[in-house]
C-alpha cells in the first residue's frame, strides 16, 4: 500500500511541478465554488506542497487559488441572483423551504461577513452561502467586499498547510503530502466539532446546519 502511495505521490510531484499547474489550481478553485464537489483545497496543498519542494513559488499558488475561488463565489452569487425569481417559487412551495430562505436572509444581515469566512472552509458551505446572496439579493459590493478577505485567508490555509510538509519533508515526497493533507483533514474535522456543539447548545446554527 505505502509502495503504492510512493508512486501515486511520485507521479503527482511530477505534474504539480509544471507551471501549469497554477492555470489548473486557478480552474478548480472557480470551478468548486460552483459545483461543490470538485476537490480544490486537496489542489491547494498540492501546490503548496510543490513550492515547498521548490517547484512552483508560494505567493503565486496563493494569487491563483485566490483568484480563482474570488471568481467561482461570484458567479455562485450571479447564478442566484440571476435564477432569484424561480429559485424563491421553489423554495416557497413549502413551510420547511420558507424558513430556510427567510433563514438565510436574516442570518446574512446579522452576521454574513462573518458567515462568507467561515463557510469557505465547509466543503459545500460557501456554495450554499453564496448563492443564497444571490437569491436574497444582497449587495454586490458589501459580498464583493466580503468575498475579496474570505478568499486569500482560505488560499493562504491550504498553501502554507502544504509548504510547511513540502519543505519538512523535501527527501520523502510522500511523507509531504501525507502530512499536509492529514493537518488539513485533522482541522476539518475540528471545525466541524465546534460547529456541531455551537449547535447543540444553542447557538445560531450555520447554514448547513438547517
Amino acid at each position: 500500500m505505502f509502495s503504492f502511495l510512493d508512486s501515486f505521490f511520485n507521479w503527482l510531484e511530477h505534474y504539480s511541478g509544471s507551471p501549469w499547474f497554477y492555470v489548473v489550481i486557478f480552474s478548480i478553485a472557480l470551478l468548486d465554488s460552483v459545483v461543490p464537489v470538485v476537490p480544490s483545497e486537496s489542489l491547494v496543498i498540492i501546490g503548496g506542497v510543490s513550492a515547498g519542494l521548490h517547484q512552483l513559488h508560494w505567493s503565486l499558488v496563493i494569487v491563483a487559488a485566490a483568484t480563482g475561488a474570488f471568481a467561482g463565489d461570484n458567479i455562485s452569487y450571479q447564478i442566484g441572483h440571476r435564477f432569484s425569481s424561480s429559485l424563491r417559487k421553489r423554495y416557497e412551495q413549502s413551510a420547511k423551504g420558507q424558513r430556510r430562505l427567510k433563514w438565510a436572509s436574516d442570518q446574512i444581515q446579522l452576521r454574513g461577513g462573518e458567515l462568507l469566512i467561515t463557510a469557505r472552509f465547509i466543503p459545500g458551505g460557501r456554495t450554499l452561502l453564496t448563492l443564497s446572496c444571490g437569491i436574497t439579493n444582497q449587495d454586490r459590493r458589501w459580498f464583493m467586499k466580503w468575498i475579496a478577505v474570505a478568499t486569500p485567508i482560505w488560499a493562504m490555509y491550504g498553501t502554507l498547510l502544504g509548504f510547511i510538509g513540502g519543505r519538512s519533508f523535501q527527501d520523502n515526497h510522500t511523507k509531504a503530502f501525507l502530512v499536509a493533507f492529514s493537518i488539513a483533514i485533522g482541522a476539518t474535522i475540528t471545525l466541524e466539532i465546534g460547529r456541531h456543539l455551537r449547535h447543540r447548545f444553542g447557538s445560531s446554527p450555520t447554514p448547513l446546519d438547517k
